[in-house]
């Protein structure tokens, strides 16, 4: 199970980062996100995630941390609002350049 988190940590990442290298502006964008969810499940998998623990000090003998769950819930709207107003950057852009080049060129 190890493996198979890491290797799509891996591929979001190496993805992502594929994608945010390219001329134009539209894969620049899904770039990022790929980035975002594979920092989310990084930070999930850093955190140790217990399946059917409660996050409750006390509760039971075995906790969870919720301080991953909160980590990764605030990064997905801040990622959210991100990517919308990247959006928003991408079409004004093209509506002044004429072009989706992340240069301003043609």
């Amino acid at each position: 199970m190890e493996l198979l988190l890491a290797s799509a940590i891996g591929l979001l990442a190496a993805g992502g980062t594929y994608l945010c290298l390219r001329a134009r502006t539209f894969p620049v964008v899904l770039g990022l996100t790929l980035l975002s969810y594979a920092v989310n499940l990084f930070i999930f998998a850093a955190g140790g995630l217990r399946i059917g623990q409660p996050p409750i000090v006390g509760a039971s003998l075995a906790m969870s941390d919720p301080l991953p769950q909160a980590l990764v819930l605030t990064a997905i709207v801040i990622g959210f609002a991100m990517t919308a107003y990247l959006v928003v950057l991408a079409v004004r852009a093209r509506a002044e350049t004429g072009g989706d080049h992340v240069d301003g060129g043609a």
